[in-house]
């Protein structure tokens, strides 16, 4: 696929990985034009974009609204969809959102890419749809595993992976999936166990564990994520699913939080270990094969050059999570909206 002098909308493009993926895609094609659909809730933070602000054009909207949606779709050649509502735990408080953004949301952006005839809709997913391993399991899910979401916040993302497989074959729209692993890095919303974990450390604050700690997850370098998306945007076959994950051996999330205990010099003493959630999964692990196989792309970074890495960049950048965690960075969108960006 050709990708010069392309028109790409980013849905989600100021949130976490929505965000690196557009520092990622202006730093690689510069040539391009990016436009950034966000809703800006409490995870959407346009001083994610500060340093890129004369390179994007920022439409503010929910992608539930078809008006806000039309806008953004018709000009573009490429959409990349990352808007989503997607932390488990205010799944389960409050499943409505996740339901209508997710799933509707999808929807709706699905009915515009095939009004304007756009070359590729790449579609982001989680590993989360496929349910949960045994801790003692040697098993890895692939792109045929079948889907087994136990969350409202999978189970929503479910629905949208499956609707976007429907537009492929229902009406041949130009479709991709990925389906990645947990993803850490550069301007990762503090509710999330790594970043919270590494901003409380520095604030000399407990960190929370969810019951023993023994959840296996896999951590996925946020830049990884982008080349592999970059990677299917160039290689991918039209209709197929990729899966992106690291090349780590298997740790729990509190052999995890040891080690970025151990990197910032801090003391075992600072971990507090609370309830579990309720439906917890207790193990994901995911199998990249395919992509490494057809397309060519390996993950770069190892955990502990991502686990450096990324306190490195909250101990530089603490004035930005500091206004995240108190909500002051909510001004900055009454201060900035109104200027083009």
């Amino acid at each position: 696929m050709n990708l010069n002098s392309q028109t790409i909308l980013v849905t989600g493009g100021a949130g976490f990985i929505g965000s690196n993926f557009v520092h990622y895609w202006l730093k690689n094609y510069p040539g391009d034009k990016l436009i950034v659909l966000d809703k800006l809730t409490y995870a959407g933070n346009l001083e994610n974009l500060q340093n890129v602000a004369d390179k994007v054009h920022f439409i503010k909207g929910d992608i539930c609204d078809a008006g806000t949606v039309d806008e953004a779709v018709k000009n573009a050649d490429i959409v990349v969809h990352f808007a989503a509502e997607s932390h488990v735990d205010r799944s389960i408080l409050e499943p409505d959102e996740f339901v209508r953004t997710n799933v509707l949301g999808t929807h709706t952006l699905l009915k515009f890419a095939l009004k304007y005839e756009v070359k590729r809709f790449h579609h982001v997913s989680t590993d989360e749809v496929f349910g949960q391993l045994p801790l003692d399991s040697k098993e890895k899910w692939n792109e045929n595993t079948p889907y087994n979401p136990r969350s409202p916040y999978s189970a929503s993302k479910a629905g949208s992976d499956h609707l976007v497989r429907a537009y492929h074959t229902t009406y041949n729209l130009p479709i991709t999936i990925t389906n990645c692993s947990n993803n850490i890095g550069p301007y990762m919303f503090p509710e999330k166990f790594l970043p919270l974990a590494i901003t409380n450390l520095m604030e000399s604050k407990k960190v929370p564990v969810y019951g023993p700690g023994n959840q296996v997850r896999e951590w996925l370098h946020v830049e990884d994520h982008c080349s592999a998306i970059d990677m299917v945007l160039k290689k991918g076959q039209v209709g197929e699913t990729y899966f992106v994950g690291p090349d780590n051996e298997e740790f729990s999330n509190l052999q995890v939080l040891k080690k970025v205990i151990k990197l910032m010099g801090k003391a075992e003493d600072g971990i507090e270990f609370v309830k579990d959630r309720p439906g917890h999964d207790q193990k994901y692990a995911i199998d990249h094969s395919k992509i490494t196989r057809e397309l060519g792309w390996k993950p770069k970074y190892n955990l502990e050059q991502t686990l450096v890495e990324m306190i490195e960049w909250y101990k530089a950048n603490e004035k930005w999570w500091r206004r995240v965690k108190s909500g002051e960075y909510r001004e900055y969108y009454n201060k900035q909206y109104n200027q083009t960006i």
